[in-house]
């Protein structure tokens, strides 16, 4: 018994030694002496501190009136003047309240413990799960890859889409666009997306979105399958701009995270006109001049910041394959700044008509109006020239479509038109899916095919 007592006593011995080791450790390294400031004005949303020192991006703690304290954010300084913004509700700040500069870099928890998980902004479970168990931390905003060391994009992806697979084909790694107004289908489709295609780990990010629908893309659209696999970063429209903003970086991180282990990640952030909607109240907020239909010149550099993350990693590494819902106003995505600066920094787009919606046409994806980039480097030749075929048909009967409803149009004034009459009822029927009716790949390219026979030889 004494010797076991003695091993007992040893052993915790060491232990004290080597917690004692650390904390020397610990304390011999130097420390920066942090000055605290003052808080002098609240504006809106914006709080203005003198008195300290911090990065821009950098964290601050402001005393509140019962004790807590209130995280912020540095979004911009002038002179002495430190412009704060918080994080999260701003309720019981008083005048002449202590800031308290933070000297921690602003982490997030990442890892396989996210699987199934709604998380918001900041990383909290909002899903009743219990806290997150991950052993590792990721940057915030992560390091942009070198250009020339990405893996092209050289391989087609199953979305279960029908009409996108055959027509719109994306490739894994590709960043398309998903043009909408509101009510058109959007959310369902990205369900669909989620379910039926062919990747490791799905993460979703709800950025601006109404509260009620965060509950009904986790329960009715992922389902219990899909969520699974996939990961929710939630910042509902009632939230402070800053912290729709850190939501769609913070689901980015996530996915960067899984692709960096070489798996094969698809990110759907819905939406990113609410992101920029963020950016533009927090550089309103800080005095930034607006310039292009109230949006301030730093939203458009905020854009192609967060987009150029996703897409494919190094040679031999994973891909983040990403759809990013943009919001029209009144349908109109032809002079909308931010779906203009979207087309011009995605790999394609797909847009939703409501004609289509309203006329019971779903999913309601207008053709004519959509286009993936790469699609000609991920498909063969005879699948490429159907695809054109298809638009070239499909786009001769609704140039056509009034006369033929009218019966105006006179059978044999044009070849192309006659065709396009006989093949109509078999395109239109291509187009429509049903919400729980996943289309592979091969079953796509081969309905297109037989879409496009005569109607002989369909028979």
């Amino acid at each position: 018994m004494s010797a076991r007592l003695a091993r007992l006593q040893q052993a915790r011995a060491a232990r004290l030694r080597e917690r004692l080791a650390l904390r020397r450790e610990a304390a011999a390294q130097p420390r920066p002496l942090l000055a605290e400031g003052m808080l002098r004005r609240v504006v809106g949303l914006t709080l203005e501190a003198v008195g300290c020192e911090a990065p821009l991006g950098g964290r601050c703690l402001v005393d509140g009136a019962d004790g807590a304290r209130i995280e912020t954010e540095v979004v911009g300084f002038a002179g002495e003047r430190l412009f704060l913004m918080p994080t999260g509700e701003m309720h019981g700040i008083l005048p002449n309240a202590r800031v308290v500069p933070c000297d921690a870099a602003s982490e997030i928890p990442v890892g396989d413990a996210l699987l199934g998980r709604v998380i918001d902004a900041g990383g909290t479970p909002l899903d009743g799960g219990g806290p997150l168990r991950c052993s590792e931390h990721a940057r915030l905003n992560g390091a942009p890859i070198n250009p020339m060391a990405r893996h092209p994009i050289d391989e087609p992806l199953d979305v279960g889409v029908r009409a996108i697979n055959a027509l719109l084909t994306v490739g894994r790694g590709q960043r398309m666009g998903l043009f909408a107004g509101s009510g058109v289908g959007k959310s369902t489709l990205l369900g669909m997306m989620t379910r039926f295609t062919d990747a490791d780990v799905i993460v979703v990010g709800l950025i601006g979105e109404r509260g009620r629908e965060v509950k009904e893309f986790v329960d009715h659209i992922l389902g219990a399958a899909g969520r699974r696999r996939a990961v929710v970063v939630a910042a509902p429209a009632d939230s402070p701009p800053l912290s729709r903003l850190r939501g769609a970086q913070l689901a980015t991180a996530i996915a960067e995270h899984f692709r960096d282990r070489g798996l094969k990640v698809l990110l759907l952030m819905d939406s990113l006109t609410r992101f920029a909607q963020a950016q533009r109240e927090i550089a309103l907020a800080i005095g930034e001049p607006p310039a292009t239909k109230g949006y301030p010149p730093s939203v458009f550099a905020r854009l192609p910041a967060l987009v150029e993350r996703a897409g494919n990693g190094a040679d031999g590494g994973g891909s983040i394959t990403a759809f990013y819902t943009v919001l029209t106003e009144g349908d109109d995505y032809r002079h909308d700044p931010i779906a203009d600066a979207a087309r011009a920094i995605l790999d394609g787009h797909i847009v939703l008509s409501r004609d289509l919606a309203e006329a019971g046409h779903y999913p309601a994806i207008d053709i004519e109006a959509s286009i993936s980039r790469v699609m000609p480097a991920v498909v063969a030749k005879p699948h490429l020239d159907a695809a054109r075929r298809f638009r070239q048909v499909y786009s001769a009967y609704r140039q056509q479509r009034d006369l033929i409803a009218v019966g105006a149009y006179q059978k044999g004034s044009d070849p192309r038109v006659d065709e396009a009459i006989a093949l109509w009822p078999r395109l239109s029927a291509f187009l429509q899916q049903d919400v729980d009716e996943p289309t592979a790949l091969r079953e796509a390219i081969a309905a297109l095919g037989a879409a496009l026979e005569p109607d002989g030889a369909a028979a």
